[in-house]
């Protein structure tokens, strides 16, 4: 059966691969985005396609469609640029998933909210499992995305319980891969870049500070497979490689992987209420949806450099003055 499914967000990294997976399949499309840090150019290749359609359109505003299923991916995801304008951010999470929990309930759509490892803060479990309620600072200068994530699903799971609506929640770790906006200012896309360019790559802290990297295709797919998993299983449910690296064993896999001669330097302080490990428990996701990472990180670092070489990055620019 061919389904009608929206995006928000659908220009930006993972909802582009995403739109690129429904398209494929031949499901009918409609992506939406206000591009604020996303790209045409992701989504390009998809507008003559009889099933793909494209809405500039910001979520803190209503939306009227008929849809049967719901992508809620929007939101600025790297620090640079949820910080820029906090205010926005929050609603962007708050009032986005306000606006497309209204309409699910409208047209009795399944909605899946993408939510964040974020929302576990400076995380003092780890690795982080589902039942962790986190160690957030709610007046920080992370709060606006940390807990505009938090309050996202606190409304997702009250319209489940008071409007019955077919709600889905995961919460990614993270993820790089082909697409990824050069200047997100993220550890994987800096590293490339500054490696790529020959310049120094620049640490935060020591870099002893820990991560987990998924590729973004192994990341579709568990969206997909939380998208098609039986009703009761509304999660939260986390989607993330469990791999864990520190930021200099990752900085040293791209000198190696771009043949660079890039130095690594530790000459910045670490930002406040940066998370001294990250690292997901998927548990819950291998035995609920039969998922789990495929691909290592050497492998889709290598992908994703393919791909930094491909484009030209002046043709980007830095959404924000904050990467």
């Amino acid at each position: 059966m061919i389904k009608r499914i929206l995006i928000t967000g659908g220009a930006g990294f993972l909802g582009s691969h995403l739109c690129d997976r429904l398209v494929k399949a031949e499901q009918d499309v409609i992506c939406v985005d206000n591009f604020f840090t996303s790209q045409k150019s992701n989504i390009k290749h998809l507008l003559d396609e009889p099933n793909f359609e494209l809405i500039r359109h910001d979520v803190i505003y209503p939306l009227f469609l008929e849809v049967d299923e719901i992508y809620n991916l929007a939101c600025p995801a790297a620090p640079g640029h949820y910080q820029f304008n906090p205010i926005k951010t929050t609603k962007t999470s708050v009032m986005g998933a306000i606006n497309m929990l209204g309409l699910a309930k409208r047209v009795k759509a399944k909605i899946l909210h993408t939510s964040t490892s974020e929302i576990y803060g400076d995380p003092d479990v780890h690795p982080q499992p589902e039942s962790y309620r986190g160690n957030v600072n709610p007046i920080g200068p992370r709060a606006c995305y940390d807990e505009g994530k938090r309050a996202a699903e606190t409304l997702m799971f009250d319209y489940r319980r008071q409007n019955k609506v077919n709600i889905r929640v995961v919460r990614i770790f993270n993820t790089y891969g082909p697409r990824m906006h050069p200047y997100d200012g993220r550890v994987v896309s800096n590293f490339i870049r500054q490696a790529m360019a020959g310049e120094d790559i620049t640490i935060y802290g020591d870099g002893s500070q820990s991560r987990s990297f998924c590729f973004v295709d192994d990341l579709i797919d568990g969206l997909l497979k939380m998208m098609n998993a039986p009703d009761e299983l509304c999660g939260p449910i986390n989607l993330g490689n469990p791999g864990e690296f520190t930021i200099r064993e990752l900085a040293e896999l791209v000198v190696e992987l771009t043949g660079s001669t890039s130095k690594i330097i530790s000459d910045r302080p670490q930002p406040q209420d940066d998370p001294k490990q990250r690292c997901p428990d998927i548990t819950l996701a291998k035995e609920k949806l039969g998922w789990e990472p495929q691909i290592a990180l050497k492998e889709g670092l290598a992908k994703t450099i393919d791909w930094f070489k491909s484009i030209d990055i002046s043709q980007y620019r830095a959404p924000t003055p904050n990467y």
